[in-house]
């Protein structure tokens, strides 16, 4: 929508754009408009329904502040059956971390388990950022005592090259540790993932405060060297 388009501009900053280009590079530096998010969740707040029912339609976006409108629009639907169809068509359009992390749609865990099934239907696409997605959802949203060793299990099995989908995964196992640790430790103390992925979970993990020291000191006895 131009009339959303224009108010993105009208909030530009360059330095920021600068700095958020940095950190997103494979997004081309002409399509990003240097927008923060806060302000682009006002922004989100005062659109009309007809607006955000246009909008969402309106793909794919130029834009990465679009993206990141689109997501937080899609994170903001209370209807479980309506946010995942608004994901399904949404994550085919999704190409950097920053987009895929702003879909934060805690209508998801309303459902755990119609959205674990929609979960394990994006881990079996080749899409980067649909994947990533699921795994971010699944420590967002199912380290609990029922879903806890279901998505240890599909996180252990699932082997990718890709860096932002294994960060998720050891981004998973970190909360894993923290929220679940006496049904998840076993992992690594059998060193049940490949070198990277394990030493990087335990890194995150240790960098909390929700964890205990001694906790912290037995898991940096697990790295591997």
């Amino acid at each position: 929508m131009k009339k959303i388009v224009d108010t993105l501009f009208k909030k530009e900053d360059l330095e920021y754009k600068k700095f958020i280009s940095s950190l997103i590079p494979n997004i081309d530096e002409s399509n990003i408009i240097g927008v923060r998010i806060p302000i682009i969740r006002k922004i989100a707040k005062n659109m009309s329904s007809e607006e955000v029912s246009i909008f969402l339609k309106e793909l794919p976006h130029d834009y990465l502040e679009e993206n990141i409108l689109h997501s937080i629009l899609i994170s903001e639907i209370n209807d479980i059956d309506k946010c995942i169809l608004e994901l399904d068509i949404f994550l085919d359009h999704v190409d950097n971390w920053s987009v895929c992390d702003t879909l934060i749609c805690k209508t998801l865990g309303n459902d755990l388990e119609k959205s674990f099934c929609f979960l394990k239907s994006c881990l079996e696409s080749k899409s980067v950022y649909r994947i990533r997605f699921a795994f971010v959802c699944m420590l967002r949203y199912f380290i609990n005592d029922e879903y806890i060793n279901k998505c240890n299990s599909v996180c252990i099995n699932y082997k990718s090259e890709e860096y932002y989908i294994n960060m998720a995964i050891a981004w998973y196992f970190s909360y894993a540790l923290i929220f679940q640790y006496d049904k998840t430790i076993y992992i690594f103390e059998n060193k049940l993932l490949d070198k990277w992925l394990h030493n990087k979970s335990i890194q995150k993990a240790i960098e909390s405060y929700r964890i205990t020291d001694d906790k912290k000191k037995y898991l940096k006895e697990l790295r591997i060297k």
